[in-house]
């Protein structure tokens, strides 16, 4: 019953925070200055104008409206969403392949220390890569495969770089959890003349799930920017990322309709962290002490 209270709680606050940022919005636009808030000739808050802040029901209204003005054009939101969907899939796949490469990474490092030492820094410092100067690198390397009849679809490209920002928090959080148990839990399932195997499944995986959990849901997160961040470093064009630099382009025509996929992007990211927490849901009697 309290976990019910709670759930609800915190359903409550998240509308609660909605509203308060719509409120802001539409406040700060009824009393702000057209020429936004100077400080010297620095501009610390935006502009108030409509095509720099357009009312939020205008936006709301956009959405139900054509693409273009061309006959038979279809609904703003449906084109959002097609775009939103795709980068979904994207998005999916290279959670899917961050996921295991970090677990197989977190396994190898718990099992070799060796390996630990070697890895670790090598995987804290692939974060340090820019994103937008390596995206358009794997896309080059990508081009060059071909298997036969097949070729390597510019998808692949996106979904190999969200993975590359997926794998990092599950690599690391994974090994937090694998070296979790207390020495007296491994020591004990040695007594019973239990291996490695045996150890990791009965006392090392369970005892990670409240590490893992927050890892999945960063690399769910990292998973979305880095699928975004590509299509617009790689041109793709069939994706919510690309969407949005056109959108943006049309923005001093149609400023309205520039904040669409923003709000598509935004749909995206909560629909990936609701499908972690369904994982969760599933592991739930793993989670007492969970790392928040």
């Amino acid at each position: 019953m309290a976990r019910g209270v709670r759930r609800v709680w915190t359903a409550l606050l998240g509308l609660l925070g909605l509203v308060a940022v719509g409120a802001i919005w539409e406040g700060y636009k009824a009393i702000g200055p057209d020429d936004g808030v100077l400080i010297g000739e620095t501009r610390v808050l935006p502009r108030t104008t409509d095509l720099a802040m357009p009312h939020l029901l205008d936006m709301v209204r956009r959405l139900g409206e054509p693409v273009t003005s061309a006959p038979g054009a279809e609904p703003l939101w449906r084109a959002v969403y097609d775009a939103a969907s795709t980068s979904f899939g994207i998005a999916a796949v290279g959670w899917l392949v961050g996921v295991t490469v970090g677990l197989l990474l977190a396994l190898l490092m718990q099992r070799i220390r060796l390996a630990e030492y070697g890895l670790l820094p090598w995987i804290v410092l692939s974060q340090t890569v820019p994103l937008i100067a390596f995206a358009p690198v794997v896309r080059r390397w990508g081009n060059q495969i071909e298997i036969g009849t097949w070729e390597w679809p510019p998808w692949l490209s996106v979904a190999l770089i969200a993975s590359y920002l997926a794998f990092f928090p599950v690599a690391v959080g994974a090994l937090r959890g694998l070296q979790s148990p207390a020495r007296i839990h491994t020591e004990l399932m040695h007594t019973y003349s239990a291996g490695w195997w045996a150890t990791l499944r009965s006392v090392r995986l369970p005892a990670a799930v409240p590490h893992l959990l927050p890892a999945l849901r960063l690399a769910a997160a990292g998973a979305v920017v880095g699928t975004v961040v590509a299509e617009v470093s790689i041109v793709y064009p069939d994706g919510i990322g690309r969407q949005l630099i056109t959108f943006a382009g049309q923005a001093s025509g149609d400023p309205a309709k520039a904040w669409a996929p923003i709000f598509g992007a935004v749909a995206l990211g909560l629909v990936a962290a609701v499908a972690v927490s369904l994982i969760g849901l599933l592991l739930r009697n793993y989670r007492r002490g969970e790392a928040l």
